[in-house]
């Protein structure tokens, strides 16, 4: 059995919503330290050492030390009789630089047709789902190489010349770049289609696991562009949670697909005082958990403190299938034989399992107006669908298959972009 005591989040959070008002007002006074989301503790043993009566949390707690996913990074192999936040045992287990899952497990594909993908030779979705079956089997990718790139940076290239052009360059920065496929993407469509605009882009990858970033340094693709650029193209590897330098000039800042995999606080209320606590499973009288993006808002407050002219480009999952039982929770999964295998919970070993959440864009929406667009008129933040999204700025036409379905339209609806 595992337990999990309060902790403080942001006030931010605070006045989005009756039930994060009333999880970060009962969490305000309780002590930040104290979550074992990962350590199964001997209750019959403290039990028996403490009589008929249950263990006090104090009991439980002083046979474990407390530790963050900092504390963690250090450790070659994840740490024993311990107790974590549930964000930070999430945390540890996916970015550790020596165990976690994106440091030696993830792998990602690119479509190497200078063409892209051949979805008009398809006959049909079936066909090309057949397709994509035989060639990728046992790894991700992406499969809408160039068209969904060349979406983004259409967009990008309108606004950019709406509000900015000419008298500031295009600066973009990405966080959770892969294999720079995107970054590739925008380049090449703004070289073909808005040289004048190519001439002053410089593109920025903040990318903290070590092997993409190499990989994204290795790519012949990449190091033909950085030499056609001179330099301006720049990949840094590390955290955007440890950027400390202020970028002062207008940028577009890009995160596709990022912050499903940004660790959440687990909280569960008590039925008859409303209560809030992490999560506590020897209780009967809880609500069943609520996952809430505290990880996603210490990204809008590092955009808010070092990125202040940003224009935020985010897209991600508004639902996922086969989620661990919750409010907004996350789907934990694992490869076996060539095959996603999805988990029951998320207390699972570290590094082994993709664990990734569903985005509440309305709720994202609210605190990004709060903590980073808070003297700016409400509409200047919008949530779009990505079909929509992709029906206005992508060239659908060249993924549509024979039949006329269209997998990149249909494929990909239950994703929502968040644009400011």
């Amino acid at each position: 059995m595992s337990l999990f005591l309060s902790a403080p989040l942001s006030s931010a959070l605070r006045r989005c919503t009756p039930a994060l008002r009333r999880a970060t007002g009962g969490l305000a006074a309780a002590p930040c330290q104290a979550v074992p989301s990962r350590t199964f503790i001997d209750v019959k043993r403290l039990l028996g050492e403490s009589g008929p009566e249950p263990p006090s949390a104090g009991q439980l707690l002083a046979e474990y030390r407390s530790m963050t996913a900092e504390d963690a990074a250090r450790c070659r192999s994840p740490p024993r009789r311990c107790s974590m936040l549930a964000r930070d045992f999430v945390d540890d287990s996916l970015y550790n630089p020596h165990y976690g899952y994106f440091s030696k497990q993830a792998t990602i594909f690119t479509v190497e047709d200078d063409e892209g993908f051949a979805f008009n030779s398809c006959r049909d979705t079936l066909e090309f789902m057949n397709r994509i079956g035989a060639r990728y089997a046992e790894i991700e990718g992406d499969l809408n190489d160039p068209w969904y790139g060349y979406a983004i940076a259409k967009y990008i290239a309108t606004e950019y010349k709406l509000n900015h052009f000419p008298q500031e360059d295009l600066v973009i920065y990405e966080i959770g770049a892969g294999n720079g496929t995107l970054m590739l993407n925008v380049l090449d469509y703004l070289r073909d289609n808005e040289p004048a605009v190519y001439k002053r882009t410089q593109y920025r990858i903040i990318e903290i696991s070590p092997k993409l970033a190499e990989r994204q340094t290795q790519r012949h693709e990449v190091r033909d562009v950085r030499d056609a650029h001179h330099g301006r193209i720049t990949i840094v590897n590390r955290s955007i949670f440890d950027w400390d330098q202020p970028v002062t000039e207008s940028c577009f800042f890009i995160a596709m697909e990022v912050i499903d995999n940004f660790a959440h606080d687990v909280i569960r209320y008590n039925v008859k005082t409303g209560e809030p606590m992490q999560w506590f499973p020897l209780a009967p009288n809880l609500t069943e958990p609520e996952f809430l993006p505290t990880k996603a808002l210490l990204l809008l407050e590092k955009l808010r403190d070092y990125f202040p002219r940003h224009r935020l480009v985010l897209s991600d999952f508004y639902t996922l299938p086969d989620a661990v039982p919750g409010v907004d929770a996350p789907v934990v999964q694992t490869r076996y034989q060539r095959t996603m295998v999805p988990c029951s919970t998320y207390l699972v070993q570290p590094g082994w399992f993709d664990i990734f959440y569903p985005t509440n864009f309305e709720l994202l929406r609210d605190v990004y107006r709060l903590v980073c667009r808070s003297s700016r008129p409400a509409n200047t933040t919008r949530i779009m669908g990505e079909r929509e999204f992709l029906e206005r700025f992508a060239d659908v036409e060249r993924t549509r298959t024979i039949s006329g379905e269209n997998p990149m339209l249909d494929y990909y609806e239950n994703n929502k972009f968040l644009l400011s």
